[in-house]
């Protein structure tokens, strides 16, 4: 899947303002069953939300297959079904699941929203104007952009949050006071499964951080951007090359061969790999990556089927990486 630094348009900072003023009271707390519906653009943040709401939550993502794309999807009318009466909904932000905003209407007035990228702070610094109301979290929603480096493709400000351990204890501790709100007698649980989840996070974190000092990688996307910074490698992915990938362009054959060069002749320690996605470019490198013994990292946008949870998804992740590294 690629990047593309479109922002939410006039109907997320519309919708803002309503969330803002609606409180979370205007509707009914939970489900017939009791439980507290949830609704995410992803089953990254809706496996976050599942985390720390535990039983007492129903999660339902939009895009819960492996092959969807998020940038490119289109909301249907039994995506708007599913986000009726929701009482708490989470999305990416920053670009990247912008069908979700169109999915907020009156039915959302009253939920809660989390959105992830400005939570992340990682828009600072970038231009761009304040919608009039503001999203749970941190103010405002700002476009993401990059910095080029010489040598390499350095996403400085990457929507892919999730892969920030920062951002997602964030997001966890949002969560859970967000559903401590809508269901008061609650709330000391959700703070607790917030800790619970957040320090396992904060163990998983100290396994990558600094693994990957003085190693270099390049990238067949630059999804795990925030992984890889954790691990302190660095990226020397062609910028032409990250270009085309991220807008789904022909990979221009000085950029390939570039990569192709850093592969043969062992100037880099891994490919990162984005498994989810392939195109005859990304096929090519990682091929010669496995015959030049040159170990690839797997890493992919969503949870893979058969995974549950986010820990144990990034936990193999942060294997794969480490692993590869040789750290």
């Amino acid at each position: 899947m690629t990047v593309r630094n479109a922002l939410l348009g006039a109907v997320a900072a519309a919708t803002a303002v309503a969330l803002t003023a609606c409180g979370a009271q205007d509707t009914p707390a939970a489900n017939d069953d009791g439980k507290i519906k949830v609704v995410a653009s992803t089953n990254v943040w809706g496996s976050v939300v599942q985390a720390v709401g535990g039983d007492a939550v129903q999660v339902t993502a939009i895009i819960d297959d492996p092959s969807g794309d998020p940038h490119s999807y289109e909301s249907t009318p039994s995506d708007l079904a599913t986000v009726r009466d929701a009482k708490l909904v989470i999305f990416n932000g920053g670009g990247y699941d912008d069908f979700f905003a169109t999915l907020l209407g009156p039915e959302t007035e009253g939920a809660k929203k989390i959105e992830a990228f400005p939570v992340s702070g990682k828009a600072s610094g970038h231009d761009e104007p304040e919608p009039s109301g503001e999203p749970s979290g941190e103010p405002g929603h700002e476009e993401p952009g990059h910095e080029e480096g010489e040598e390499g493709h350095d996403h400085a400000v990457n929507e892919h949050v999730w892969y920030d351990f920062e951002t997602v204890r964030k997001v966890a501790d949002q969560a859970a006071a967000d559903l401590g709100e809508i269901a008061p007698d609650k709330k000391s649980t959700f703070e607790a499964n917030a800790e619970d989840f957040t320090t396992k996070l904060t163990e998983l974190e100290q396994r990558v951080e600094g693994k990957g000092a003085g190693k270099k990688v390049v990238a067949t996307e630059p999804v795990a951007h925030y992984l890889l910074d954790t691990a302190g490698v660095e990226d020397v992915t062609p910028e032409s090359f990250a270009d085309a990938v991220e807008n789904e362009t022909d990979i221009p054959a000085a950029a390939l061969a570039d990569v192709t060069r850093l592969i043969e002749q062992k100037q880099v320690g891994a490919l990162v790999n984005n498994a989810q996605t392939e195109n005859a470019g990304t096929k090519q490198v990682v091929d010669q990556a496995k015959a030049a013994g040159v170990p690839v990292a797997e890493v992919t946008e969503t949870l893979p089927e058969g995974v549950t949870g986010y820990l144990e998804w990034m936990t193999k992740q942060v294997d794969s990486l480490v692993g590869a590294l040789g750290a």
